[in-house]
C-alpha cells in the first residue's frame, strides 16, 4: 500500500481551493493531498484570462431569465445571486482573518448592465426588470431606454450610435470583478501554511481504483521525471474542470455511466488602446444568439487582469477536441465509450442550433467578428482590438430517458453509492458559486454534521448560514454591508 490521506483533491482551481479551506475550517487535523497536473495552480479554468471574472451574481446575464409562456422566469437568476453572496462571505471571512494575503484586490466594484435593442428584447428586459425589483436581490436596479441617461452610463458603447434607435438598459451598481485566479492562489497559499496540506503541481492522476477496504488507490505520475507512484484515500474529490469527465471514467463508478462531453473553446477581442480602455467601465451583457452555449452571452466587459485595466468583447465560440486549454487533442475520442455513446448522438441530433452555431463561429473571419463587436461599440476601430484565446469548457451531455442525450447546462455533482467519491462536471457559473456548491458536496457526505456540531462554525463563517437571502431583505442588505466593507469594495 502506498501513502494514505483522508482527503485527496484533484485539480488545483477555484475548486478544490475552495472545498480545501472548508474542510480545515471544519476538520482541522484533516489530511488533504491536492494533485495539480500543471506547473502552478489556477492555471486553467480559473486563470483570470480564461474565466469570464464577473463574478456571476445574475445581476445581466440574460440567459439566467428565460422567458417562458409570456413571462420572465426569474428563480434562476435569485438562486444565483443569492449563491454568490455567499461566496462573498467566505472570502470577507478569510480576508478579515488574514488567511487570503494578496498584493492586489481580488474583487472589485463595478457596474452590472444588460444592453438590448429591438421591440422584443427591450419588452423581455422590460418584464425582467420589473420582476426582479419585487427582490431586495435586485431592488437597486435601475432601467432606463433614454439614450442621454445611458450615455452618462456607458459613454463608449453611446459613441456613434443612431439616436432614434431604440435600445433598453439596466443597471446594478453593486455589481462585481472577480480575479478567481487571485482568490484561488490565495487560498492555496493559505492551505500550505496549515499542517497536514500538500499541494503537488506537475502531478498526472492517471488512474483512480477502489480498493477492498473501501478506500481509493489514486495512481499519479510526475511529469518532469516519469515517475509513478500511488495514494490511498478515504475520500476523492475530482475538481480538474474538463478534465473531470475522464477521470471520472477512470474510477468506474456507476454513477458515472452515461455522461459525456462536448468541447467549446472561447476567443476574446481585448483591447490594446488605454485611451479606449479607460472610456468604459461597466460589465455590459448583451443577448445571446440563438442555439450558442451559456457561456457564450456577448459582453463588453471592464477587468482588472494581473494587476491592470483592461477591455474585452466576446466570447466568440471556437472548436477544439481538447477537455482543456493545456489538454490533448485525443480527450473527446478518448472520452466516447459504449455508455455515452448514444446520449451524445441523440444531443447532438436535438441540439442542431448549436452545432449550426458554433460551426457558423469557427468559420467566421477578422471583420466577421469584428462587426460583432461595433454593435456594442460602434465608434470601434480595428487596429485598437487584437483576439486573444480565452479558456475551454466542457458541456456536459447526460443520459436522458425520453430522448436519449440531453445537454446539462449549469454544474453538478456525480458521486457514488457512499459518497466518498465526488466529481464536478459542467461550467458556468461555476467559479462564482464554487462555495455554495461545495457547502452541498459537504452536506451530501457529512449531513448530521453540516447541521450538528458544525453548525456553530459555519455561522462564524457565513452569517447567513441556514437563512434565505432571497426572502429575507434585512438580512441581505446586513450581509451585504458586512462583505462590501470587508472586502473593501471600490470603484476601479
Amino acid at each position: 500500500m502506498g501513502k494514505a490521506n483522508d482527503f485527496t483533491l484533484i485539480g488545483a482551481g477555484i475548486m478544490s481551493a475552495t472545498l480545501g479551506v472548508l474542510i480545515k475550517e471544519l476538520m482541522p487535523d484533516a489530511q488533504i493531498t491536492i494533485y495539480e497536473r500543471l506547473d502552478r495552480v489556477a492555471a486553467e479554468s480559473s486563470d483570470a484570462w480564461n474565466n469570464a471574472g464577473t463574478g456571476h451574481s445574475a445581476f445581466c446575464e440574460l440567459n439566467y431569465t428565460p422567458m417562458r409562456d409570456g413571462t420572465v422566469d426569474i428563480s434562476k437568476a435569485l438562486k444565483i445571486s443569492e449563491e454568490f453572496e455567499i461566496s462573498k462571505q467566505l472570502w470577507a471571512y478569510l480576508r478579515k482573518n488574514n488567511k487570503v494575503p494578496t498584493t492586489s484586490p481580488f474583487i472589485n466594484d463595478i457596474d452590472h448592465m444588460s444592453f438590448v435593442w429591438g421591440e422584443d428584447n427591450i419588452e423581455f428586459l422590460r418584464k425582467r426588470y420589473d420582476a426582479l425589483i419585487e427582490y431586495a436581490m435586485f431592488d437597486d436596479m435601475k432601467y432606463s431606454q433614454d439614450h442621454n441617461e445611458v450615455k452618462e452610463w456607458i459613454p463608449l458603447m453611446m459613441k456613434g450610435r443612431d439616436i432614434n434607435e431604440e435600445i433598453g438598459v439596466t443597471r446594478m451598481a453593486i455589481g462585481t470583478d472577480v480575479n478567481f485566479g487571485s482568490i484561488t492562489r490565495g487560498m492555496i497559499r493559505y492551505l500550505e501554511t496549515l499542517d497536514g496540506v500538500e499541494v503537488i503541481c506537475g502531478m498526472h492522476v492517471s488512474d483512480i481504483n477502489r480498493n477492498k477496504d473501501g478506500s481509493w488507490r489514486i495512481e499519479v505520475e510526475e511529469l518532469e521525471t516519469g515517475k509513478e507512484s500511488e495514494v490511498n484515500s478515504r475520500f476523492v474529490f475530482i475538481g480538474a474542470g474538463g478534465g473531470a469527465l475522464k477521470l471520472l471514467e477512470k474510477s468506474d463508478v456507476p454513477e458515472g455511466r452515461g455522461y459525456g462531453g462536448f468541447p467549446v473553446s472561447g476567443q476574446f477581442l481585448k483591447c490594446n488602446n488605454p485611451e479606449v480602455i479607460a472610456q468604459h467601465e461597466a460589465k455590459v451583457y448583451g443577448k445571446a444568439a440563438t442555439g450558442s452555449p451559456p457561456m457564450s452571452v456577448p459582453h463588453l466587459d471592464t477587468r482588472m487582469l494581473d494587476g491592470e485595466r483592461s477591455l474585452l468583447f466576446g466570447p466568440y465560440a471556437g472548436f477544439s477536441t481538447k477537455f482543456l486549454k493545456n489538454g490533448s487533442y485525443f480527450d473527446l475520442p478518448l472520452s466516447i465509450e459504449i455508455h455515452n455513446v448514444w446520449p451524445m448522438l441523440s444531443a447532438g441530433i436535438h441540439n442542431i442550433d448549436l452545432t449550426k452555431y458554433l460551426i457558423e463561429q469557427v468559420f467566421q473571419s477578422p471583420e466577421d467578428r469584428f462587426d460583432f463587436l461595433k454593435l456594442y461599440y460602434p465608434e470601434a476601430r480595428f487596429e485598437d482590438w487584437e483576439l486573444i484565446t480565452a479558456g475551454q469548457r466542457v458541456q456536459i451531455i447526460k443520459k436522458d430517458e425520453k430522448s436519449g442525450g440531453k445537454l446539462q447546462f449549469g454544474t453538478e455533482i456525480v458521486s457514488n453509492e457512499d459518497n466518498t467519491l465526488l466529481a464536478l462536471l459542467g461550467a458556468s457559473p461555476g467559479a462564482s458559486t464554487a462555495v455554495s456548491i461545495m457547502l452541498k458536496l459537504l452536506t451530501i457526505c457529512h449531513p448530521e454534521k453540516m447541521n450538528g456540531e458544525w453548525n456553530g462554525k459555519l455561522k462564524e463563517i457565513f452569517p447567513s448560514y441556514g437563512q434565505s437571502l432571497i426572502e429575507d431583505g434585512k438580512l441581505l442588505n446586513k450581509v451585504r454591508d458586512y462583505t462590501t466593507e470587508i472586502l473593501k469594495l471600490e470603484e476601479i
